[in-house]
């Protein structure tokens, strides 16, 4: 198994689209009403949209391939989350996952070393993520990296709303 990290380009956004729809599907997928989530993948992993992330300057994504195979991603960019405290310029991790076939080998972590890397290029920042309010496993690992829960909103996964919790890490924060 020759498994490794690299930067997506805008030649990856079919292997983007359809990984992360698998990777959601995997994670989340036995969660929705089928509609709610055919009608999610086909908006949210769209092809063009992948591309338009992958070519902004502001987005960075990473494939983790295993002999060339994509098994995992993940996105970083400006913080879009709907909370009163986030500035311009703060950062947020947009998404992680792995298949299943990859889990509990450290490569989620090391998926998110490179995203920390990135958004923290220039500097301290304060760094936001957005986790599923039951996904227990995300926001242990996400406490382990300093941050806390400071808010939560409501997802739409077509129809259905999630609860969604909103976790940051202030730029004076180190781990």
């Amino acid at each position: 198994m020759s498994v490794r990290i690299r930067r997506a380009t805008v030649d990856d956004a079919a292997v983007l689209s359809d990984l992360a729809s698998r990777t959601f599907t995997e994670t989340f997928g036995h969660l929705y009403p089928a509609e709610d989530l055919a009608a999610f993948l086909a908006d949210a992993y769209e092809v063009g949209k992948q591309k338009v992330i992958l070519s902004h300057p502001d987005y960075a994504v990473w494939l983790l391939e295993d002999d060339g195979v994509a098994v995992g991603h993940a996105a970083a960019g400006p913080c879009g989350l709907p909370h009163p405290e986030v500035k311009a310029g703060d950062g947020e991790l947009k998404r992680l996952y792995v298949l299943a076939s990859h889990q509990n080998g450290g490569w989620g972590g090391k998926l998110f070393a490179e995203v920390e890397r990135w958004l923290l290029r220039d500097g301290p920042r304060t760094l936001w993520i957005g986790v599923w309010s039951e996904n227990f496993g995300a926001q242990r690992f996400y406490a382990r990296q300093g941050f806390v829960r400071v808010g939560e909103y409501k997802f739409p996964v077509g129809k259905t709303l999630d609860d969604e919790f909103i976790l940051r890490r202030n730029a004076s924060t180190s781990v």
